[in-house]
């Protein structure tokens, strides 16, 4: 049996599905279509064959971060998602952005007043305000005319062009995906290498709204390939929000996993900054075998002891050690016959 963090991630994911916790995955390489099969979750595509849409520009009820409005934390995601596209920005590209952001959802009559997130509705006897669906919400199509009116962002408009014209045109959608599962898997695996960072992020944002919906509620985030949203590819602002919802994520009843098969990953970006807040802010850790330059890494960020360095050389299939507050424990990984069954 060989057992490593892909084994060991379905493995949580089994015995957590049978405690009955809420589950969303985010799987870059095809790894979880199997056992959510078996298990009968949501499986949900993005790619140039899907036909499920998600909006990048969806702003949803339960989006409101504590100390900002709706456009507002809006705003500060699709920073990050387009610095994914074009690149680093200065300051006054950064600003030319966020503006031509407000100009995009002035056009559909939202601004920085949360009430204008809401519309009347008629009832049978009164008439009450609910929140804007995606089909009142901006695509991405739009946003490319309005880049495209201005010479000082002309450039970012040339950028969108595979999103709206191109082999990524399914960014460009209205939101069509109601999921109502305890089990649900993202796959991106179709976004390629290149792209795949856009999709991570997209369902990102998407999970954390989710999880954010009902505190009472028991849920689990996962984060295959996690250094992509805080590595050397990605930009602060993606990691500031990853490592927003490990901080938090545990008021709303849920916790966040992040696997990687690369530690170095994990710290390139801004000196390794972000890997390391990560890091602190994860109550439990778990190391597989790593190789000796990995373990160098993670003894530069952790308090490793010589005696656990040698330990994690020396691991074999279905050993760790587990890190649980000032506790190191090294262990071995047992599953039951059924549990190999269903992931195998």
């Amino acid at each position: 049996m060989a057992l490593g963090k892909s084994f060991f991630t379905k493995i949580l994911i089994l015995r957590s599905h049978l405690l009955g916790l809420e589950q969303y995955v985010i799987d870059p390489e095809r790894e979880y279509q199997k056992l959510c099969k078996q298990l009968k979750g949501t499986y949900i595509q993005i790619g140039p064959n899907s036909n499920t849409y998600i909006n990048i520009f969806d702003i949803r009820e339960e989006s409101l971060e504590e100390g900002k409005g709706y456009l507002a934390t809006k705003i500060s995601k699709l920073i990050g998602f387009f610095k994914l596209i074009f690149g680093e920005l200065d300051e006054e590209k950064k600003a030319l952005l966020e503006e031509k952001i407000i100009e995009l959802y002035e056009g559909k009559g939202i601004n920085f007043d949360d009430s204008s997130l809401y519309k009347k509705e008629e009832g049978t006897i009164t008439i009450k305000p609910v929140f804007k669906e995606s089909k009142d919400m901006p695509v991405l199509e739009e946003f490319y005319e309005i880049l495209g009116k201005d010479k000082k962002t002309k450039q970012m408009q040339i950028k969108l062009i595979p999103f709206v014209k191109g082999s990524l045109n399914f960014f460009n959608n209205t939101t069509n995906v109601v999921l109502d599962n305890s089990l649900i898997v993202a796959d991106v695996y179709d976004l390629g290498e290149e792209n795949l960072a856009y999709g991570m992020y997209l369902f990102t944002e998407f999970f954390w709204d989710k999880i954010k919906t009902n505190r009472n509620k028991q849920k689990v985030i996962y984060l295959d390939e996690a250094w992509r949203l805080i590595g050397v590819t990605s930009n602060k602002e993606v990691a500031s929000f990853l490592y927003k919802i490990f901080k938090t994520i545990r008021k709303y009843g849920g916790s966040g996993v992040a696997i990687t098969q690369d530690i170095s990953d994990v710290f390139s970006l801004e000196n390794g900054i972000y890997g390391k807040c990560l890091l602190n802010n994860s109550s439990i850790k778990m190391f597989f075998a790593l190789e000796e330059e990995n373990i160098k890494i993670l003894s530069e960020n952790t308090s490793l002891t010589e005696k656990e360095k040698m330990e994690i050389k020396s691991l074999r299939k279905g050993e760790a050690l587990l890190f649980a507050g000032d506790e190191h424990v090294l262990l071995k990984i047992e599953t039951a016959n059924f549990e190999r069954e269903i992931i195998e």
